[in-house]
């Protein structure tokens, strides 16, 4: 398979890399880090700027339509640099969703504003109790005269509270819907915490959420739902891959500084093994970025959510091994908030967890394997 990149995709992995280098720096994503929000709306602006909120929008909707390839090469930027932004929650998820599941109507009266950073939307989808079964929603959505009715609760959304609009999943009697609930309507509630690595998140309550008859985007999501999510889930893995790239550079930066017994103890045999290891395990989990991003338009829903499920088992191995193995070699300092190496590792922890553990998705793999 050639895996070359053409020109438009270079350039995008190349205009992200520089942004990331001049205006995203460690220090200054600590600044981020340390604000009120937990993300910064001037960077945000500036990636609009770029085109880069426009990359999952079609060319005949004003956007860049990067496709699942164009995406992958940007997050691996977006993963190299940490990005506290929503970028994924919603020029990915949420854009990507807007363009499968709504009307004409409704893409042409969103996706505007999502491009120019002026309005930010994410999706609610993850209940607790469902073990990662991407379809078990409890959430009700039933009919009120012109309107719907919203009731039940949404977990771990992130940049909950960044968002304009939330597009809130939820079963309405044998089907599924999503539905667009604007940040201030009357009865949700959200109770907003930091994860592990840093980003802002939420659960969300709705409690008799009172909306119009236009808020539902499209018709039963149970089929397109899904191939959103994979679709989400191949972003994730290649945010996951930059990290995993960086920090493994930032190790063997570190192996090579770092003089112990009158040596730099990269040259010990012993720390060369490991890090070769290392190696072996970021060209594997590459490997499977390209595949999840090759396949998560798939038609066949079944192909589609082995590869997907294959890829996000090996690469949150990888994300684990790799991210240990950066601490360990680094010694405490690789556990300190003064070094990166210690974000990077938090980084790709919620990666493995998030959108199905490895162990959950190997047994996807299983099962799908069985079923065929």
């Amino acid at each position: 398979m050639d895996f070359a990149f053409n020109d438009e995709q270079q350039m995008l992995l190349d205009t992200t890399r520089r942004f990331i280098a001049g205006r995203y720096s460690f220090e200054q994503r600590n600044q981020v880090l340390g604000s009120a929000d937990g993300w910064s709306r001037e960077v945000w602006a500036q990636l609009a700027d770029l085109g880069l909120l426009a990359i999952n929008i079609p060319e005949e909707q004003g956007g860049i339509g990067a496709g699942p390839l164009g995406t992958m090469l940007v997050g691996n930027a977006i993963g190299e640099g940490l990005l506290l932004e929503p970028f994924w929650s919603s020029a990915v998820v949420a854009t990507h969703a807007i363009g499968t599941l709504a009307s004409s109507a409704q893409r042409a009266a969103l996706l505007p504003a999502l491009a120019s950073g002026e309005s930010i939307a994410v999706l609610a989808h993850d209940e607790a109790g469902t073990r990662f079964d991407a379809m078990n929603v409890e959430m009700t959505a039933v009919a009120r005269g012109d309107g719907w009715e919203l009731q039940g609760r949404k977990c771990a959304v992130y940049h909950a509270s960044a968002a304009n609009v939330l597009l809130v999943s939820a079963k309405v009697g044998s089907e599924l819907g999503v539905f667009m609930v604007p940040s201030d309507a009357t009865g949700m509630q959200l109770s907003a915490f930091t994860t592990v690595d840093g980003q802002a998140a939420a659960d969300v309550a709705f409690d008799q959420v009172m909306l119009g008859a236009e808020a539902r985007l499209g018709g039963d999501a149970h089929e397109t739902l899904p191939a959103v999510l994979d679709y989400a889930l191949a972003a994730l893995c290649a945010e996951a891959f930059g990290a995993m790239d960086r920090i493994l550079a930032a190790t063997i930066a570190y192996s090579r500084a770092r003089v112990q017994f009158g040596a730099p103890i990269g040259s010990f045999q012993a720390l060369q093994h490991r890090m070769a290891d290392m190696f072996m395990h970021l060209e594997q989990a590459r490997s499977m970025s390209y595949l999840a991003a090759s396949q998560c338009l798939n038609p066949d829903a079944q192909a589609r959510g082995q590869a997907l499920s294959a890829a996000k088992a090996l690469m949150g191995q990888a994300a684990r091994f790799i991210g240990q193995q950066s601490v360990q070699l680094h010694g405490g300092m690789g556990m300190t908030d003064e070094l990166d190496v210690s974000h990077y590792f938090k980084r790709l922890l919620a990666f493995e967890l998030r959108c199905g553990s490895s162990d959950q998705h190997l047994e996807n793999y299983r099962s799908g394997l069985r079923a065929a």
